[in-house]
């Protein structure tokens, strides 16, 4: 399964330095955390910016990873499959490899990069205002590094289910970070210096 995709190359005449791949959340589709990367300010990175395979039931022209009005798994574990498989495409067309890859995602992206990226040794994992589905299947049981950020009037996905992400994360033996903002389901700047300084560390550029 081949998603279809935004790609932002780094502006330098040179290979990227490291991968982002940026998933969006239900509704939305590939152009809105596009929109970030001029904001990140990292020039030396290729970013991704993936839409999810199903079409919103609702929102013109939004996509979705699976259909939260459903209590239907199917959804979820195609989506898993064609993330897994479309990101390593993408590793290897770019020809950055998966431990130089930072897979980053809000909301219902966030929740896909925390099932998804716990499966693959990539450099970290970074959560806006996502939630973790139950079943969590680290490689090896390890973990890459990860990061939480999350809105402290958040009336979608309840700062409760960072807080709980957090906590079963740790259990488990992951490092991790961890940031509440005063906001709603939104994306802060703030978040974003966190979002740049994250990607910085675990991509370093030597």
């Amino acid at each position: 399964m081949s998603l279809k995709s935004i790609s932002i190359s780094p502006q330098t005449d040179r290979p990227p330095i490291g991968l982002v791949i940026l998933l969006h959340g239900w509704g939305a589709n590939a152009r809105d955390l596009a929109g970030l990367v001029p904001m990140l300010e990292l020039p030396k990175y290729q970013f991704m910016c993936p839409d999810a395979p199903f079409s919103h039931p609702h929102v013109p022209g939004g996509k979705m990873w699976y259909d939260l009005e459903k209590e239907d798994p199917s959804g979820l574990e195609k989506s898993r499959q064609y993330l897994q498989e479309w990101s390593m495409s993408v590793i290897s067309q770019t020809g950055v490899t998966v431990n130089r890859t930072l897979l980053c995602g809000f909301s219902q992206g966030g929740a896909m990069t925390l099932d998804v990226g716990c499966t693959q040794p990539f450099a970290g994992l970074f959560s806006m205002s996502g939630y973790l589905h139950s079943q969590i299947q680290p490689q090896n049981q390890t973990f890459p590094p990860i990061a939480i950020a999350h809105g402290k009037q958040d009336p979608v996905v309840p700062l409760s289910a960072a807080i709980e992400a957090r906590t079963r994360l740790l259990e488990l033996g992951a490092t991790e970070e961890y940031r509440e903002y005063n906001m709603g389901h939104e994306i802060c700047p703030d978040e974003i210096t966190f979002l740049r300084d994250f990607a910085r560390k675990v991509l370093p550029e030597a």
